[in-house]
């Protein structure tokens, strides 16, 4: 698996703990140290650890694992170290507070989306979502 389709899939691994914000950036031409960094924020220390979680059982299940984990104590900020991969799951307040996008500006970013959310049509307007509708029959009276 090419380091660009794992960053793609740990990104599907986060999104699937609805994690925020999620961003990879491609850093092949600014470090040797890692191919990717995917980014993503949560809530809460209980969502940065499930997001962390669905991450390495994910990326197991897949054939991979993480080389290296750090961050499960605090809970405000996870790293898994895939070694071509390298993924932040952050607090809200950290990811603000550290800035990494700011510090790895020269990335290029690799456009993820969630394969759950709808997404519209270039050009079309989504239709709004109809509450479902009871149709109620009189009673009829004999």
């Amino acid at each position: 698996m090419t380091s660009r389709t794992l960053a793609r899939k740990i990104a599907g691994f986060a999104f699937s703990k609805k994690a925020h914000d999620v961003l990879a950036l491609d850093v092949r031409k600014i470090t040797s140290t890692t191919d990717f960094l995917v980014i993503c924020s949560a809530d809460s220390d209980t969502q940065v650890r499930s997001i962390a979680d669905a991450v390495e059982q994910g990326s197991m299940e897949a054939g991979t694992k993480p080389w290296h984990t750090e961050g499960y104590q605090a809970s405000t900020w996870i790293i898994l170290d895939f070694v071509d991969v390298v993924v932040h799951v952050f607090h809200r307040e950290a990811r603000t507070y550290y800035n990494l996008e700011r510090l790895w500006s020269d990335a290029k970013v690799l456009q993820v989306e969630d394969e759950m959310e709808p997404r519209e049509l270039p050009g079309k307007k989504r239709k709004p979502v109809a509450a479902r509708h009871v149709t109620h029959k009189k009673a009829e009276r004999k």
